[in-house]
This record gives C-alpha cells, sequence and structure tokens, in this order.
C-alpha cells in the first residue's frame, strides 16, 4: 500500500524512508503506527487527507498521513 507519512516533532525520529508499507488486509491507523514502532499513546493526533482521524481509521491506498505526538507549551 502507498501512503505518503510525515511524522512530526519528536516523533520525526519514526519518520519512514519508504511510501510503500505491507500492513496486511483492510489496515487501521493503529497498525500503521504499531508497524512504524511508535509507542502506544505516543501519537495524540493523526491527519488523514487532512481530516482529524482515530486509530480505527481504516487507510486507503494514496492516503496523506500525519502524526503528531503532543505538544506542550507555556
Amino acid at each position: 500500500m502507498l501512503l505518503e507519512v510525515k511524522c512530526y516533532a519528536t516523533l520525526s525520529k519514526f519518520q519512514p524512508t519508504e511510501n510503500e508499507f505491507h500492513l496486511g488486509p483492510h489496515p487501521m491507523m493503529r497498525d500503521l503506527i504499531a508497524f512504524l514502532r511508535i509507542a502506544e499513546g505516543e501519537v495524540k493526533i493523526s491527519f488523514a487527507n487532512g481530516v482529524v482521524v482515530g486509530p480505527d481509521y481504516e487507510l486507503q491506498e494514496g492516503d496523506r498521513i500525519g502524526l503528531f505526538p503532543a505538544v506542550g507549551g507555556g
């Protein structure tokens, strides 16, 4: 499956170098996050094609994915 994935801020260390992923049939956002070896709970916001989605979002060929950690400030 071809996906455009961008990992932001502290998740940038998980940025994939390839755009093709072998995630099995009917992959969900949670499958991609696990495939990238990002610990459960580190991704606070995930986007697919500019829309906020949850871990149960079913990935589609060609999706543009953005993964963000919790962002603090003050």
